[in-house]
């Protein structure tokens, strides 16, 4: 049960309300009508997608969880240290299950200081584990921000002292070029102290990325299924879920898992909402995710693209997944103070 006095103290910011509707049509229209179909998998995570995704995360094959939460119980205390104030900023958020690893050690002598800001595109998840952390730490502050970490960073509060986290090695959803937009972005809000916290799923052996995607009680084929149950309520759509058959493999060539949903007959779907037929053929696919894995040295070089530099590198004993603590290079922080000063002398000239 939750106190009203905590429930009190939870303030949630919602940035998707008057946007989500575009844009998931926006997105649906040109994914559905692109060559190689795709749906984006950020619209897998209603509230129960998002449920079923927590299921997973438990399971014993999929072993990101559990892997990245072991290298968190080793490194918190060193990640923590230095951070006596200031937001630890989680996009992505989802339930508490690693964040309260950090937690746990500012507890012991500064959690006052700090305040835990929670991005998620769930608003019903994201309520629900704030009004866990402030119930289990009766002083932390937290605010809940209702976005789309992509296109709402302007909404997150940037004013104080910050450590970015983005666990799960959610990175890999985006292509290579979108993971640098993505990382150049946060560079952007980043001060010359603050830090970024970023999960790294790593390349190992085929048979072990493959079984972590086709898990045996079917949890992620109803996880994957379950996008086209949000596209037939938004927009008014008549998928059949048994008419897709979940398939999950691992590209070599490109090292990284893709998701799809492959057509077990020819189907015609209506969107009501986008007035659009779309003929899928016996066995053409819907791709709905991909999960790059990272090799060290496409780590360094996708982070170096973006301006940031690999402050500590944590790993576990067999090397299948990375912690990596980042933050911004010396060349960016020289870039950025020399557009300021440019900046202030034109500044000058106006007033002159």
């Amino acid at each position: 049960m939750y106190s009203a006095s905590s429930i009190d103290r939870i303030e949630v910011k919602n940035c998707m309300s008057d946007t989500y509707s575009n844009d998931l049509k926006n997105d649906v229209l040109k994914g559905l009508t692109a060559t190689q179909k795709y749906i984006p998998s950020k619209y897998f995570y209603d509230t129960y997608g998002s449920r079923l995704f927590e299921e997973i995360s438990l399971l014993p094959e999929y072993y990101v969880t559990h892997t990245e939460l072991s290298i968190l119980q080793d490194t918190a205390s060193a990640i923590i240290e230095n951070f006596p104030e200031g937001d630890l900023i989680e996009l992505g958020s989802g339930a508490n299950v690693k964040i309260k690893t950090l937690l746990d050690i500012a507890y012991k002598s500064y959690l006052a200081d700090i305040r835990y800001v929670s991005v998620d595109v769930s608003e019903a998840l994201l309520v629900k584990a704030l009004k866990e952390l402030v119930t289990i730490y009766p002083d932390l502050r937290v605010l809940g921000i209702v976005a789309d970490f992509t296109k709402h960073m302007k909404e997150i509060p940037l004013d104080r002292n910050k450590v970015f986290i983005f666990f799960g090695s959610t990175i890999g959803n985006f292509t290579e070029k979108e993971s640098i937009v993505f990382l150049k972005n946060i560079a952007r809000f980043m001060g010359p102290n603050d830090r970024f916290l970023l999960g790294l799923d790593m390349v190992k052996p085929k048979e072990i990325l493959e079984l972590a995607y086709n898990d045996p009680p079917g949890i992620t084929s109803k996880f994957n299924k379950n996008i086209l149950s949000v596209v037939n309520r938004e927009l008014d759509a008549n998928f059949h879920r048994d008419h897709f058959d979940h398939v999950a493999f691992f590209n070599g060539g490109k090292n990284q898992i893709e998701m799809h949903l492959r057509a077990n007959r020819t189907v015609s779907v209506k969107i009501k909402k986008l007035d659009l037929t779309v003929e899928i053929e016996k066995d053409e696919t819907i791709r709905t995710e991909i999960s790059r894995k990272f090799r060290r040295e496409s780590a360094e070089k996708m982070v170096d693209e973006a301006g940031l530099r690999i402050n500590r590198w944590f790993s576990d004993p067999q090397g299948w997944f990375s912690l990596v603590e980042l933050k911004k290079s010396t060349s960016y922080l020289w870039k950025e103070h020399l557009r300021t000063q440019i900046a202030q002398r034109k500044a000058k000239r106006v007033k002159g």
